[in-house]
């Protein structure tokens, strides 16, 4: 680099001279790219008018800025990142391609008044130079939209930890739907609290699977523990998981627990609670599908201690088998203790098809069958939970 600037820097007495035939024509070059950069991007005449004068000082202090590092003897840096000086505000306004058509413009209107108004000795100097203090501008730029962008992301991270937060905690007011909706939460249909390993976990992969997918996700670490926040047209828990399992792979290694689908913000303590009894009871159940519902671990949660987990279980099994009335819960009890249809036929002085109706029909009220092992799991803890807390 210090060869080439040796190339085409002219000696101090020149450069004097140029500079200051520059500094007289600096105001005339400022003009002339503002007049420009009016007439080509309509969305400056959009902005409000105190940062439309903020882009004129930018492109003055930068035309002044190219004087100024000419003048020193046009190497290295400017004196100062000439996008300083504009509020930070001026940075949510005004995009990254934006500033670098404003760049490009201002060059390009600089470059046209040299050729045009300059002596033609000083043109082709001029014109290096030109070249060389864009590439450092534009560095300035990048240099200010980084910045803002990595805090920008720090912010966003911060705050998506606190609605996290506050749904765990059961906490979901209307700030916290208002800082969802800051993240990009679009309020949708249903919502599902979706937990899995932190460890391994790829949070990028995760979002950019969700957003294809057409899924809102929030997410944020608590412990060892990947806690989601999903949202989407989901209808039934079974929406919910088919939805995770397209996620699964951006989760770490272990268990990834569902939680039931809510249909607004403030509701999704409810799923929350669940994932996270789920999240504290799936190593009871080795093999449990990835991803698992909660209802899925009902048995394993009440084993855990869970009162929700204990009292759907005795609910869905003792109290609507109670409720339903006839033979159902007898016959279910003496089938666990004789272990067949047949047995069960015997005790009760039934035929046998009547048996397989009857259990037949405590899975239509249950949704646990008693022909399976994992559900028959689930009915026995029914029954004696049933039994406990009646």
């Amino acid at each position: 680099m210090a060869s080439n600037e040796a190339d085409w820097v002219p000696s101090p007495r020149v450069r004097a001279a140029i500079s200051k035939r520059l500094a007289a024509a600096a105001p005339a070059m400022t003009a002339t790219a503002l007049a420009d950069m009016a007439t080509k991007y309509a969305w400056i005449k959009a902005l409000d008018p105190d940062y439309r004068s903020w882009i004129n000082v930018i492109v003055r202090t930068g035309v002044d800025g190219f004087v100024s590092w000419f003048e020193r003897g046009a190497s290295g840096p400017g004196a100062g990142n000439i996008f300083d000086s504009a509020p930070r505000p001026l940075q949510r306004q005004v995009s990254l391609q934006q500033t670098l058509d404003l760049i490009r413009s201002t060059i390009a209107s600089v470059e046209l008044h040299v050729s045009t108004q300059m002596p033609r000795g000083d043109r082709a100097v001029c014109k290096t130079a030109i070249l060389h203090y864009a590439r450092e501008v534009a560095f300035d730029a990048a240099e200010v939209y980084a910045h803002a962008a990595e805090t920008r992301g720090a912010w966003d991270a911060r705050v998506e930890a606190m609605v996290i937060d506050a749904v765990i905690r059961g906490d979901a007011s209307e700030t916290v739907l208002s800082r969802a909706s800051a993240l990009g939460w679009s309020a949708p249909a249903g919502i599902t609290v979706v937990i899995g390993d932190l460890n391994g976990a790829k949070d990028a992969s995760l979002r950019r699977i969700a957003a294809r997918a057409g899924i809102d996700a929030l997410l944020a670490p608590q412990g060892e523990r990947l806690v989601v926040l999903l949202g989407g047209s989901f209808s039934t828990d079974a929406d919910a998981v088919a939805a995770t399992a397209g996620l699964s792979d951006a989760f770490g290694p272990g268990p990834i627990v569902v939680g039931p689908v809510v249909h607004d913000l403030a509701s999704t303590v409810t799923s929350a609670r669940a994932a996270l009894a789920g999240r504290r009871a799936v190593a009871a159940w080795p093999a449990a599908p990835r991803p698992v519902l909660a209802s899925d671990l009902l048995p394993e949660r009440a084993l855990m201690g869970d009162g929700h987990a204990r009292r759907a279980l005795a609910d869905h099994v003792f109290k609507a088998l109670e409720g339903h009335g006839g033979d159902l819960l007898e016959t279910l009890e003496v089938f666990f203790e004789t272990g067949s249809i047949e047995g069960t036929s015997r005790r009760l002085f039934i035929h046998a098809n009547t048996a397989r109706y009857r259990l037949g029909r405590v899975e239509d009220v249950t949704g646990f069958s008693p022909l399976d092992q994992r559900d028959a799991y689930a009915l026995r803890l029914g029954l004696s939970l049933g039994r406990i807390l009646s």
